[in-house]
């Protein structure tokens, strides 16, 4: 995701501006740039393709400052990573101006400025933006005035900062579909996407809502909702650290990132929906050409990864009614596989390095695909670089070798590929704004769902000291059995397996006794009846049940069968999300009662970068 600041102060900012950016690094950038007003009154500005170093390299070649800046990392969308397409964007050196997200009618836009004798030098929608503003700045002399009509004529998502020689003692900002958020400092004050990039100089935000505008000066700050209206925003005190991969309060990484993934999963929403639709931009500058002519789907991955294609696997010929398979990269590679036209290649990696995975990738490559899609965390990664398309997960820095917050952005990310995929597939604009919907309210049910901790903490106890442990779960919950099975052995070491319910009498069920507890996902759905005579099956034999359930479902707590009740409504695209996160505390709490090491487990690594 691209990252944004900016400042206003007494003193140069150009140093709050170039930190601002090493901090938003994990997001996902292919170039970086600053604007600044100079004290002489003019706009200047240094960009460079690549790393924020090879920008602070520049600026000590070619030294910049100034009272009011701005500064922006870009991952590409609209145009291919260069320094002319890379932020800030000038319009007739009275106006500079960043962005984030995707303006949908940049052509219509487009059309109309050059018709006024504006002259266009990159391939960005966002240089739109800036023209539009510079000319509505024309007529009203105010940048927060300009900013406040522009955005009127903008159709998308984003979030815009803005600088402006006509206008010198402020950065105005607006928000709609992006986050941004407005600093407090000491006679000095701030903006940005995120606020881990302006927590070395204050602690003190506003987060802007849907349609605000704000104008930050030095004096203050001044937030307008989309009416033009004065706004109060709450004034919160930020708790967390500067150091974004310290654990803080958390006693291990991994607590700390199961905790961080309604922030997570929502920032892998950011600027790629609507509230009505997916922004395929998004995908890269080559998607709109190619997923319209995709015919199959075939995902490979490794662990994890693997169980997030086998859940895409039905977004996909659910949703989009396309062929898809998916399977292990590392089977892959030693096969000859025969690829129907019009296949898109989908290459699942937290860290982009996965050596089974990227030579896979590199197979596929020569093959004839239509097409090589990355879903991965990690932007320089070598399988970013080598793809067609990407669609950066934006879990941020993850220190636990076991996946968590990765493995969800993953699926809120193929989630989005699922939808436009059935968009080009005859699904309507009615529907895909259902879809679009409950994929937006993830987050918020993530986050109720963490409150259930404690009981979980609980349950831990009756695994503690098992050697075996079996997962139960049908139709798109199995796949999130098996992730769970996963992080239970992987941290615990106890023995785990996980099996579509309806296999129960192809062998598994002769492992049931008393001392081998099941576990079971039961979200309310087409295949609640099914799984409920599986589990009867597992009773009958003396089984002791742990069921995460819908409240919808019936399922009712009594000897020998636990019953922890999810949060209710949970829809079909949800639920993998949703029900995968008490999974995780319990194979977190279980081994922290096993005393293993829950960060760095035995014989495992973060990244796989051998065979």
């Amino acid at each position: 995701m691209c990252g944004i600041v900016g400042a206003v102060a007494a003193r140069d900012v150009t140093p709050i501006l170039v930190e601002g950016l090493r901090r938003l690094e994990y997001r996902g950038y292919d170039s970086a740039g600053v604007a600044l007003l100079t004290q002489s009154g003019q706009l200047d500005r240094r960009r460079a393709q690549g790393k924020v170093q090879q920008l602070a390299d520049g600026i000590a070649q070619q030294p910049i400052s100034g009272l009011r800046g701005i500064a922006h990392t870009r991952w590409a969308t609209h145009g291919v990573p260069s320094e002319r397409n890379a932020h800030p964007h000038f319009s007739e050196d009275q106006v500079a101006l960043v962005h984030n997200g995707i303006i949908e009618n940049h052509d219509e836009l487009r059309s109309e400025l050059r018709a006024k004798g504006y002259h266009f030098t990159s391939e960005t929608d966002t240089e739109v933006v800036v023209h539009l503003v510079n000319e509505c700045l024309k007529q009203s002399g105010s940048l927060l005035a300009a900013m406040q009509t522009a955005v009127k004529r903008l159709h998308g998502a984003y979030a815009i900062v803005a600088v402006a020689a006509r206008d010198p003692d402020c950065v105005v900002a607006a928000r709609m579909g992006c986050p941004v958020v407005v600093g407090h400092g000491d006679n000095e004050n701030y903006v940005a996407s995120d606020v881990q990039a302006l927590l070395p100089v204050t602690r003190r935000f506003q987060f802007l809502e849907e349609g605000d505008v704000a104008e930050v000066r030095q004096s203050g700050i001044r937030i307008f909702d989309a009416s033009g209206k004065p706004a109060e925003r709450a004034l919160r005190e930020s708790t967390l650290s500067a150091d974004s991969v310290e654990r803080g309060e958390y006693a291990h990484y991994m607590l700390k990132e199961i905790y961080e993934q309604p922030r997570a999963i929502a920032d892998t929403l950011a600027e790629r929906i609507t509230g009505k639709s997916v922004l395929e931009a998004a995908m890269g500058p080559k998607a709109q050409a190619i997923l319209p002519r995709v015919r199959n789907v075939h995902i490979v991955a490794c662990g994890t990864s693997y169980h997030a294609g086998l859940i895409a696997r039905y977004y996909v010929e659910q949703g989009a009614k396309l062929p898809c398979t998916v399977e292990v990269a590392s089977e892959y590679r030693y096969r000859d596989p025969v690829v129907p036209a019009d296949t898109l290649f989908v290459a699942i990696s937290q860290s982009g390095e996965t050596a089974d995975t990227l030579a896979a990738l590199r197979e596929a490559r020569k093959l004839g695909y239509l097409a090589t899609c990355a879903i991965c965390n990690v932007p320089e990664s070598s399988l970013v670089r080598e793809a067609d398309l990407t669609l950066m997960t934006r879990a941020g820095p993850e220190i636990g070798v076991a996946s968590t917050k990765a493995f969800t952005t993953q699926l809120a990310a193929l989630s989005l590929l699922g939808i436009v995929l059935a968009r080009h597939n005859g699904m309507d604009a009615m529907t895909e704004a259902a879809f679009v919907k409950q994929i937006a309210h993830v987050p918020e049910i993530v986050e109720h769902t963490l409150k259930l901790e404690p009981q979980i903490k609980e349950w831990a106890k009756h695994f503690a000291d098992k050697r075996h442990a079996l997962f139960l779960g049908r139709g798109p919950t199995y796949p999130v059995a098996l992730e769970g099975a996963l992080k239970l052995k992987e941290i615990s070491y106890i023995h785990a397996e996980a099996y579509p319910a309806g296999e129960l009498k192809h062998g598994p069920l002769a492992l049931v006794d008393a001392d081998m507890p099941v576990i079971a996902v039961a979200p309310n759905n087409a295949l609640l009846e099914k799984l409920k005579s599986n589990l009867q099956e597992v009773r009958a034999r003396g089984g002791q049940l742990f069921v995460f359930a819908d409240p919808n479902t019936g399922f009712k707590a009594e000897d020998g069968v636990e019953v922890m009740l999810m949060p209710e409504h949970i829809e079909a695209i949800q639920s993998p999300l949703v029900y995968t996160v008490p999974l995780q505390l319990l194979a977190y709490h279980v081994a922290v009662l096993r005393g293993t090491d829950v960060d760095q487990p035995r014989n495992l690594a973060k990244s796989v970068t051998v065979e």
